[in-house]
């Protein structure tokens, strides 16, 4: 059974490799303001910038350029020997039932205490997972409120979305950044207020005042006299615009310029693949998602080799496929920083054991020696009545 999903591992934490020279300021951030919603200038009215000449709406993902995969070495030496976890004690095996029995109220001590243990048989489950820490980069046209910010459009070449050096971030853990590309910036009137730094009044349609809500513009009130709340007047001032008609626009916050520049988005995330070998026991692998085991094998690198000489063959073919989708996914579409491949040996133990001269079966599995049973011999009526 194999599971693939995105994930940030804490254990050994490294840092990456740094570019050589420092990343560019990430922007600050996309318009803000009270009042009508901000929305961005039509496409067809940004600058060109020299190649990002064919930038549409939204994100725009840009695959890395071709020449950077490299083909993984086999590694120099491979486990050859066998690992084996025995079965666990008898004693551990009866104080792990105990202690599952008395974890719930609806089962009785009774079993635990005075089950007659008939067989413990290990069983040799082993875990597979291979991380492949990715860096993707896609690009946007972004604008936000001209507030004397630099402007570099006209200052130099704007370097590719690839060329744009920042610092890796910790390995093998999901992270992102905004930056704005250098020499992109320029200067444009604000589309949504032509200008102005307002914007008409929605609620009372530029006129600075709206009907009287105590009233509801009949300028009396429920007794026929003057409405104190507006006077007799039946209107009162706007409190969107304070009766001006007019409320500072939501897109340029009232500056009547913005800044347009190429954004480029970067993230970093930690792709995985995990298999384990099912022994077909009886015993839901599931389980295992949530119980640590015995790391066998640890190999990290720019990318990793298949493993192919492991004792289970089957650790070997989740290891090639793990490796061969990885690479078709991955090395096209975005960067391959980093890969990690591990394999553990998970303790599972069948436990065979006799009460009221009927006989059971419980798993005890995990480091953390967890119990699994399907059908609990002894329950308070509340649990048996179906």
């Amino acid at each position: 059974m194999d599971r693939r999903h995105l994930l940030s591992d804490q254990d050994e934490p490294t840092a990456g490799p740094a570019y050589h020279y420092p990343a560019v300021p990430p922007a600050a951030g996309q318009w803000a303001g009270a009042g009508a919603e901000a929305t961005a200038p039509p496409i067809e009215d940004m600058p060109t910038v020299p190649g990002y000449e064919n930038l549409g709406p939204g994100y725009n993902d840009v695959p890395p350029p071709p020449g950077g995969y490299q083909h993984p070495e086999p590694p120099a030496a491979s486990p050859t020997r066998r690992w084996d976890i025995p079965a666990i004690s008898e004693e551990l095996a009866r104080e792990a039932f105990i202690e599952y029995a008395t974890s719930s109220c609806c089962y009785s001590s009774k079993p635990p205490k005075e089950m007659v243990l008939t067989d413990l048989q290990a069983l040799n489950t082993y875990r597979y997972r291979l991380e492949t820490f990715t860096e993707s980069r896609s690009t946007e046209w972004a604008t936000e409120p001209y507030n004397g910010q630099l402007v570099d459009g006209m200052s130099g070449v704007a370097p590719g979305p690839w060329d744009v050096a920042v610092s890796v971030p910790t390995l093998f853990l999901d992270s992102e950044m905004d930056i704005r590309i250098p020499h992109t910036a320029s200067i444009k009137g604000c589309h949504s207020c032509l200008n102005l730094g307002k914007s008409a009044c929605n609620r009372c349609v530029t006129s600075g005042r709206i009907q009287c809500e105590m009233c509801r513009g009949s300028g009396a009130d429920t007794s026929h006299q003057q409405c104190y709340s507006c006077n007799g007047l039946g209107r009162v001032k706007c409190r969107d615009c304070s009766g001006v008609g007019s409320t500072t626009c939501a897109t340029c916050q009232g500056r009547g310029q913005l800044l347009c520049y190429v954004k480029l988005k970067i993230k970093w995330t930690n792709n995985m693949y995990v298999q384990v070998m099912d022994k077909r026991s009886g015993f839901p692998v599931d389980l295992l998602d949530s119980v640590a085991g015995e790391t066998l094998l640890t190999d990290m690198n720019a990318l990793v080799y298949p493993v192919s000489s492991f004792p289970d063959e089957a650790v070997n073919t989740a290891s090639r496929k793990a490796v061969q989708e990885h690479q078709a996914q991955f090395s096209t579409s975005c960067r391959i920083l980093q890969q990690r491949q591990t394999i553990e040996l998970i303790p599972v133990t069948r436990v065979h054991y006799a009460w009221k001269e009927k006989t059971h079966i419980f798993f005890v599995y995990g480091v953390e020696h967890k119990v699994f049973t399907k059908d609990y011999p002894a329950k308070c009526l509340c649990c048996t009545i179906s």
